[in-house]
């Protein structure tokens, strides 16, 4: 089992291709660190980022036929994850229903003040006590990097709500980091 320790992705994916589980669990092994620190962002608790770990793992050997060789496997596996946190979400009918609609004139606060030095383990923390919707906007815009009008066509909400749960996440954000410095 040693020798699969330096296998390229390409060697690794060929292997899964072939459903090989040595080259499955090397796979995992390589890309299930990142890949859980992605979910604790999503979920409430340790386990349900377990469960959408898992979850995403499963989706990956089944799906990785799909994979176009030249693009880049972990992304590819970044992707495959943070669409399974969705999936997880919509399937529990807990993303219809946790958008409260902001008033219009919400206060808007810069993102430098909530760039403070804190360490990973106390933003996930944080990150987890934001109430679900307003997590995985903030998780979607503000890591993932999605515009709020993606974020909008892929939650089946409009622009304006993406844009109102962010600014409400990171003023609850902004409450909690005060609350530290304080």
């Amino acid at each position: 089992m040693e020798y699969l320790q330096t296998l390229s992705d390409e060697e690794l994916l060929k292997g899964c291709l072939e459903k090989d589980r040595k080259y499955q669990e090397q796979l995992y092994r390589k890309y299930s660190r990142k890949m859980y620190a992605i979910c604790q962002g999503y979920a409430r608790d340790k386990d349900m980022a377990q469960d959408i770990l898992q979850d995403s793992f499963v989706k990956v050997f089944l799906k990785i036929s799909t994979f176009e060789k030249g693009n880049s496997l972990e992304g590819w596996i970044r992707r495959v994850v943070t669409n399974t946190a969705i999936d997880y979400f919509r399937q529990s009918r807990k993303l219809n229903n946790f958008i409260e609609l902001e008033e219009a004139h919400s206060e808007r606060l810069s993102d430098d003040s909530i760039n403070k030095a804190i360490n990973v383990e106390e933003i996930l923390y944080f990150l987890r006590k934001l109430p679900e919707g307003a997590r995985i906007i903030f998780n979607l815009y503000a890591i993932e990097g999605y515009t709020h009008k993606e974020i909008a066509d892929r939650l089946s909400i409009s622009e304006g709500t993406s844009k109102s749960q962010y600014s409400r996440a990171k003023s609850i954000l902004q409450g909690y980091l005060t609350g530290m410095a304080g």
